[in-house]
């Protein structure tokens, strides 16, 4: 599933391509995603324009202006488990999980979704997308300046489930997919065993650190292709070639040599060293 670094890496690059630019018309080729599809779709927004995209959490906000007088609209956009965006030519023929475009003259942006978990969604501006039912359960932003050890430790003391779990918890936190959440805790040499409640001040410091390096270095790197994730440009991610533990079971430990150990944790592969992390 697309995380906060492949999400964040799609928006970087449909942003300089798209932002300010007058939509021409839009195409649904299916009726519903997770979701019923927004219906008269290209009608809703022909001749707007695409004001910024933003992101929070794992999903894309597409802001429309010039609607009719001075009303505005976000398109929600969730790429759920297999989506992908990418810029296409109008004349570029669409394939069969290709479910929606929007056009922009000599650009067409593309959504493709083979395993139809995503969402597209419209939201009218007569209240603030911070109350939409999907956006205000959030938790925070790991790359922002709120999270950090402290912050890290005052809510940690809550939960006394394992730390890895925990931190994927989007309620709290955002973002931290499974890959990311390996990696953040082995950079950290905590063990994804631990008991949240227990890591002391100090060890969340190290921890909300090595969250905020991993999942720059994974933005960095253009985010993780394990599955069907690819950039607007059809490229590839290459994040999980780094990884230290991630898909690494049974291989030396990077740090120590001693072969990487796989576990089950809430329904979900989790890899780490032993040795390691404590």
């Amino acid at each position: 599933m697309p995380e906060l670094p492949e999400v964040e890496v799609s928006r970087l690059g449909l942003l300089p391509e798209l932002a300010g630019r007058i939509i021409t018309g839009a195409v649904t080729r299916t009726p519903k995603l997770r979701y019923p599809l927004p219906r008269n779709l290209g009608k809703r927004l022909t001749g707007a324009r695409l004001a910024n995209i933003r992101r929070r959490a794992k999903y894309l906000l597409f802001d429309i202006d010039h609607l009719s007088g001075d009303r505005t609209a976000t398109l929600i956009l969730h790429l759920g488990m297999s989506g992908s965006l990418r810029i296409v030519t109008p004349d570029t023929p669409p394939q069969i999980h290709d479910h929606v475009d929007i056009a922009f003259g000599d650009k067409v942006l593309r959504l493709r979704d083979p395993r139809r978990f995503g969402a597209l969604l419209w939201h009218d501006n007569t209240t603030p997308i911070e109350d939409h039912p999907l956006i205000n359960v959030l938790g925070v932003e790991p790359l922002e300046d709120l999270f950090d050890g402290a912050w890290l430790h005052g809510h940690l003391r809550k939960r006394s489930g394992p730390i890895k779990p925990v931190l994927m918890d989007s309620h709290m936190v955002v973002g931290i997919g499974n890959i990311y959440a390996a990696e953040s805790l082995f950079l950290s040499g905590i063990s994804p065993l631990r008991s949240a409640q227990k890591i002391s001040a100090a060890r969340c410091d190290t921890l909300a650190d090595a969250v905020k390096q991993t999942l720059s270095a994974a933005v960095a790197a253009g985010g993780s292709s394990v599955r069907d994730y690819v950039h607007s440009d059809g490229g590839a991610g290459c994040f999980q070639l780094q990884c230290a533990v991630y898909e690494r079971a049974g291989e030396p430990c990077l740090g120590c040599g001693k072969p990487v150990r796989k576990i089950r944790q809430a329904g979900r592969s989790t890899f780490y060293c032993p040795n390691c992390q404590k």
